[in-house]
């Protein structure tokens, strides 16, 4: 009986564990990146860490992904690296999310970004 509650109280653990996994890769793959191209190894490390902490603490609905996804904006050329976490400059036009006030979108060198509407922050990358 010990040893099922023990299997138990593991599994119940674990599962939420699996599930902050899914939700956090995209923000530690894009850290990892965006800390690389910036300060080597030790940025890479530094950036997936923080990338995957701030993946944890923002999970963008589905609905906002399909959206921007689902939108026929033109792709706009800009020369300066695009980084998750930081702002959007007040030049590059955002597009609204319908239904989610919250989210804006910038169409940028044929990828996507999810940004914040009230900061301009950029909060994840849609290839």
């Amino acid at each position: 009986m010990k040893l099922r509650t023990a299997i138990f109280v593991v599994a119940l653990i674990g599962a939420p564990s699996i599930a902050f996994a899914q939700t956090t890769q995209q923000g530690a793959r894009d850290g990892a990146a965006a800390g690389g191209a910036v300060g080597g190894p030790v940025g890479a490390a530094v950036g997936g860490a923080v990338g995957g902490a701030v993946g944890l603490g923002l999970e963008i609905p589905n609905a906002v992904i399909g959206a921007i996804t689902g939108a026929n904006r033109p792709s706009v050329v800009y020369d300066r690296q695009i980084v998750v976490g930081e702002p959007l400059p007040s030049q590059v036009e955002i597009y609204e999310v319908p239904g989610h006030a919250e989210y804006r979108y910038a169409h940028i060198n044929n990828k996507r970004y999810v940004v914040e509407s009230r900061s301009r922050r950029v909060v994840r990358v849609i290839d």
